[in-house]
Order: C-alpha cells, then structure tokens, then sequence
C-alpha cells in the first residue's frame, strides 16, 4: 500500500458496520492491481501512484441509486422484494426478475395477476406470511426455483452450515489451472493499461457487472451477453454497462453456441455471474472454457461460494445481509440497540446503506482478474480462475475490517445524517438511451491531474506514459439493450 494514497472524508456511508473501510479498500486494492498491470504492460519498472476519495468511493457505491435516464430515477426494489413478518421472526425475498416472481407467488400458492397488481397482492402475501414459519418458506420458494431467505441473527448464521463453508475460503480465490501459454496482447496499452483485451461478461446485478464496468474503463473490449429472453434492466443497464457492449445470443441453440465459439476463440477474459453449476450445460464450467481456449481467465462470482449446502442456490446482495445477520444489526444499530442476536423477534431487520456486498465484490473481482492478467506475464504462464461469492465479502465486513474511524454508524432512533454532496463524482452525457447521469469510477491510478490520454508522441516511452495513468471516465455511454453486434470491436 506504499503507493497508494486515500482522501478521509468520515460518514458518508453511515452503518453500524464498516462499510466505508470495506468500500474503501476494495477500491484501493483494484487501484493497485489496475496500476500493477499497467506497469507489465509498458514494461516500466515504476508503479503509478494510487489515490483513492471516500467521496468518490461512497458514490460509486451508490451508483444503481444515483443514476438518472431522462431525469428519472431508477427502479431499485420491485413491490415483493422486502422484507416479510413470519410467525416465528422474518423473511426476505428478492422477486425484479419476472421468472422469481412467479416462483414466489407459486410457492406460496398465491395467484398471479400480473406485475401491475402486485401492490394490492403485497398485503395478501403478507397475511399469508405471517401465518408461516421463516425457515419453511425459504425451503418451499427455494423448492419452486425462487430467492427467499429466513432473516437470521448473527448468533443463528454463525451455526449454520453454509458459514461454516464460506469462513475458511480465501476472500479472493486465485488458482492457476494448467500450464497453457499467456495469450497475448496486441497493440499499444492505451490509458488504464487494458486495450487489446477481450472480456466476455456473462453476468448480472450487480458484482460482475461493476467488475467488468472496471476493466471497460481501463481500456478492455468488455462485450456483455444476456438471453434474448432476459434482458437486464434498463435502469440496471444504464449504471453498470457503461463503456461496454451489449449483445443478446441464445447460448441454447446450435447457432448461439456457434458464435459464442467464435467469441471464445480470441477471448482473453470470461467473467460468469451465477451460482456454480447453473451454466454448465452452456459449456461454460471453467475448466471447459479453458480446454477449449488455453490461457484464458475465467472470473466467477456466486452468492454462498463453491462448498456447502448452499453453493447451488440464488442469491443476491439484499438476501446475503439478511441470512447473515447484518440486517439485525443494522438495525439494532439504528435503534441504538445492542441486541441483535436476540432481536429477531420484535426487530424488523434493517439493510446497508448501500448494497456494499455487490459493489465490494465488484471492484474486488476486477482486483483478482487484473492480478490474474499480472501473474501470467511475470511469473508462471497457464490459465486462471478467479472466484468470489457475495457471502464471504458479508464474512469479510462482519469480522476482518477495522471499525470506522470516522464513526459512521448511524445515530440512535433512525435519525438521518445530511445527505452527502455526490456533485463532485457525477457526471452528464448523451447517449442512446437519452440524458444519462451516472457515478464516474473511483478506481483511479497516476499523477492527480492525469485524466484524459497522455501527451501526444510516440514510441515506447509515449506508450509507458499513457498506460501510466487511468481515464477519468468511460471512452462511451451505455447504449441499447443487446443493441451491439455478437462480435469484437477488432
């Protein structure tokens, strides 16, 4: 951390937790690796300063929250994602999807009279839930293919089995899978080291697509491929496809698997966003990506991790805070309490400030890949995998940080601070899918003023001085939903 510089500024993502720290240093380690990479690739010997803002840490942080189509703001939580009372304590649900929503409704046998009834439908779910056992129906939606978890103390995950998985794994998990050759990279670095570089982003809300957001600034060629069937979220698109493209290719068919081949083939970079073993019959488990494409690196984020009784389940961020206990201990935090572990009874849970688990692991997957992309080219050659899961992060925040210095828990009796001045970070421009607002990165790397290509020149030394610095901002805004071509800009 010798290069590596941090702007304080206390409060600005107030939790009982700390998830500024949390924020912070996930950052800062993306930053260095970021600035690690960029030295292999200009063969420069001099490690860029890094520096890191609270300030454009807690906005970037909020980013799904801050961003703006048109001026409107976006649809964060849809009506039956929340928290439920239960007869015996709590339950958390996660229903934007269209297919997790009807998963929901018929695992609880309730009917279904579309998305725009669900406001009425919430209040009979309610009355239903509150009739039933949390952890039966986690069980029961689990059974019909949905997300929903009991909402569990501190005390109560510290028990379950699926922690006592996730505790002992690395928080970033790097293996090297064979002895294949480093696929090389053409051309000149270009500002933030990474022009030349071939991403496929097979991933979804939010960490995977924050990860590989971070490598489009940084120069990569980061292609993002849905099923025709489910697209992202416009508002979800708009944040976290910024600098990418966007393509829609139906991995089931014959003629879908044939152009993922052909992707495949001149890809140096696959980052994959589900639970283990979900896109397996694609073709698409790691070791089957790299017999097919030798020296790849392969980056995969899950919600419970790769071990345990819970490795193949969905999850997001929400649903990991609640199982985990951090939702009862923000709460308590807020309440001024000191009983989470107890208050499952008469506590509603609570939630971060932001869904810190999902943006952490974002910026700390694109640390791993970017370590990845280091390690090939100065020391053993061979294909990489690099995993993550959004519960480890959770294991990280509840015992491996330091408190807060600044004190940003959140006061007593739900007292709300200030809301902080995100001006500085935000940023305005056209583009496809109108006036788009949006959180600039907060990944940053070089000299203070360095935004922007480095002087015009040539040569190696004009080379080393732009990779030597990072963009401020990415080279394009988000455009249309699958709107790109299935194929690389070169």
């Amino acid at each position: 951390m010798a290069r590596a510089t941090r702007e304080h500024r206390p409060g600005l993502l107030p939790s009982a937790l700390p998830v500024q720290e949390l924020a912070s240093a996930a950052v800062t380690a993306c930053s260095l690796a970021a600035a690690e990479f960029s030295c292999v690739r200009a063969r420069s010997a001099l490690l860029p300063p890094v520096r890191v803002d609270d300030g454009a840490v807690a906005t970037a942080f909020r980013s799904d929250r801050l961003v703006r189509i048109d001026g409107r703001a976006p649809v964060t939580f849809a009506p039956l994602s929340r928290f439920w009372r239960t007869a015996d304590g709590w339950v958390r649900t996660h229903a934007n999807y269209p297919h997790h929503r009807a998963r929901l409704l018929s695992a609880l046998g309730m009917p279904d009279h579309g998305p725009a009834e669900d406001e009425a439908a919430a209040g009979r779910i309610a009355t239903e839930l509150a009739g039933r056992q949390a952890r039966d129906v986690e069980e029961a939606v689990y059974g019909e293919g949905g997300v929903a978890v009991a909402a569990r103390t501190p005390e109560e995950w510290a028990a379950h089995p699926q922690r006592a998985a996730v505790a002992p794994a690395p928080l970033v998990a790097l293996s090297r899978l064979d002895g294949a050759p480093t696929l090389p990279l053409e051309g000149p670095p270009g500002p933030g080291g990474l022009r030349g570089l071939r991403v496929l982003d097979l991933t979804r809300v939010l960490a995977g697509p924050v990860a590989t957001r971070t490598l489009a600034l940084l120069g990569a060629d980061v292609l993002r491929i849905d099923a025709p069937e489910r697209p992202e979220f416009l508002d979800t698109h708009a944040d976290t496809d910024l600098g990418k493209r966007s393509t829609l290719l139906d991995l089931s068919s014959r003629a879908g698997q044939g152009v993922f081949e052909e992707l495949l083939a001149s890809a140096h970079v696959v980052v994959t966003g589900y639970r283990p073993g979900a896109l397996d019959r694609f073709g698409l488990a790691p070791e089957s990506l790299m017999d097919r494409r030798p020296g790849l690196v392969v980056g995969q984020l899950s919600a419970w991790g790769t071990a345990g009784p819970w490795q193949r389940r969905r999850g997001f961020d929400s649903l990991v805070q609640a199982a985990t206990g951090i939702g009862f201990l923000e709460a308590a935090g807020a309440a001024g309490r000191t009983d989470a572990g107890t208050g499952s009874a008469d506590l509603a849970p609570g939630a971060l400030p932001t869904q810190a688990l999902d943006h952490g692991s974002g910026y700390l997957l694109a640390a791993g890949l970017l370590r990845a992309l280091t390690e090939q080219r100065t020391g053993a050659a061979g294909s990489r995998l690099v995993r993550l899961s959004l519960a480890r992060t959770a294991h990280w925040l509840l015992h491996d940080l330091p408190a807060d210095p600044g004190g940003g828990a959140r006061e007593a009796s739900g007292a709300e601070r200030p809301v902080p001045d995100d001006t500085p970070w935000l940023t305005t421009g056209d583009s496809a899918l109108g006036r788009l607002r949006y959180a600039l990165s907060p990944v940053g790397f070089g000299p203070a003023d360095s935004a922007g290509p480095a002087p015009s020149g040539s040569g190696d030394g004009a080379d080393a001085l732009d990779a030597a610095r990072s963009p401020r901002d990415w080279g394009r805004l988000t455009g249309q939903v699958g709107g790109d071509p299935a194929a690389w800009l070169s």
